[in-house]
């Protein structure tokens, strides 16, 4: 495959859930269609909590879209006319997915993702460091602390009406059933390792 366009870069658009990610992928891709640029839209598979084919935000915004398991398989749907490449919740691919976006823009497509930069433990979510140091441009989105009502940069995830526990698995698809956006300070995950407990 080769492809030609002079220009291209990647933007990352992420934060917690409820944030507005997936909205502002959308209002990009919006504006692209209007310039009637060569876009195909890509998501996750597995993430089916709206719609099957579709990209659809929390407010129910949406665009028709590829659904894919792997990251790789994102050169089965493009060619060389391709000129912008977007894909929503990107931390649920493989970490292959990092560098594609590399080399797609490296060839001129303008790469857009929208993602979590952090899982429910508030750790940084797999290869997702390593697409923020990539990418030319990154929005980093905060959503409102259920708790406090203060700017949230986590995600709590909640289970029986409890937070998590830090050994519990990293994937989890839901919604407003199983997760919450929390700041610092209201953000719990039950045994969470300290090793700095007791410094101060």
């Amino acid at each position: 495959m080769y492809l030609n366009q002079k220009d291209g870069w990647i933007e990352v658009i992420c934060g917690p859930m409820f944030a507005g990610k997936t909205e502002e992928l959308l209002r990009r891709v919006r504006r692209l269609e209007y310039a009637k640029k060569n876009i195909v839209v890509f998501k996750p598979l597995m993430d089916s909590r709206y719609a099957e084919d579709e990209v659809v935000s929390h407010n129910n915004s949406r665009t028709k879209s590829v659904n894919i398991s792997y990251a790789r398989q994102i050169f089965d749907y493009i060619d060389k006319e391709t000129q912008v490449v977007a894909i929503d919740e990107i931390q649920f691919l493989d970490e292959e997915a990092a560098g594609i976006c590399e080399f797609l823009a490296s060839r001129g497509v303008r790469v857009i993702v929208s993602g979590l930069d952090k899982d429910f433990r508030g750790e940084p979510f797999s290869f997702m460091p390593k697409l923020l140091s990539l990418a030319e441009y990154v929005t980093k989105l905060t959503a409102i602390c259920v708790k406090c009502g203060i700017p949230a940069t986590r995600t709590q995830r909640i289970v029986d009406g409890k937070p998590a526990k830090y050994n519990d698995p990293i994937v989890l698809i839901g919604a407003q059933e199983s997760y919450e956006a929390r700041c610092r300070s209201c953000h719990k995950v039950y045994r969470k390792p300290n090793p700095y407990k007791g410094r101060l």
